[in-house]
């Protein structure tokens, strides 16, 4: 039996919306589904007054051209310039999980959520020490995101169900055998019980 999260402090959390952008999602099969979990799970967050940062990934000319060769996954980006522009409409977080005011939204450059940005500076600017994660793909930026936050001493639980990959084994297999060894996951359903009314 899974071991259960402690109660969260709804004042010191962050819901972490990673690579939810439309050109990265739209393909996906149930993704309509898919969107409207995650949208849920943001929804509980906005009505406990938890803080949601948005992570999405996109490219400047000037980034494209600083990716090296030895970088396998992001020197083949780098050859089809544009695919994913900063500016560009399917690199935007997707419309139907919108940011809002006071939300945090960054631009990263690699697969985590920490490596190419300031997201750990304005989070530890809130004292913020528990992050609940979201994103896909669950073998990219969820597991490279787990990995780095852990090393930096969050406490992190993985909504499963706010999380996808394209290949379900892999994203059962990192929810069931990987994941728990340095986060707590759980459902969306399961979350609501666990934050504390915000004061």
């Amino acid at each position: 039996m899974a071991e259960q999260p402690p109660l969260i402090d709804p004042r010191r959390a962050a819901l972490l919306v990673m690579d939810y952008q439309a050109g990265i999602v739209d393909s996906l099969p149930g993704v309509d589904a898919l969107l409207s979990r995650v949208a849920a799970a943001i929804a509980i967050a906005r009505e406990h007054e938890v803080q949601i940062a948005y992570v999405r990934v996109a490219f400047t000319a000037a980034d494209y051209a600083a990716i090296p060769a030895t970088n396998r996954s992001f020197s083949r980006m780098a050859g089809r310039a544009g695919a994913m522009a900063a500016d560009a409409p399917q690199t935007a977080v997707h419309s139907r999980l919108a940011p809002q005011a006071g939300d945090i939204v960054v631009r990263k450059t690699r697969v985590g959520a920490f490596a190419t940005t300031n997201l750990d500076a304005r989070l530890r600017d809130q004292q913020i020490d528990t992050l609940l994660l979201a994103g896909f793909a669950t073998s990219g930026v969820v597991l490279s995101t787990v990995r780095d936050a852990a090393d930096r001493d969050y406490r992190l639980i993985v909504l499963s169900d706010a999380c996808a990959d394209r290949d379900p084994e892999v994203h059962e297999l990192l929810m069931e055998k990987v994941f728990p060894r340095q986060a707590y996951v759980i459902a969306i359903s399961n979350l609501p019980e666990l934050l504390r009314p915000a004061r």
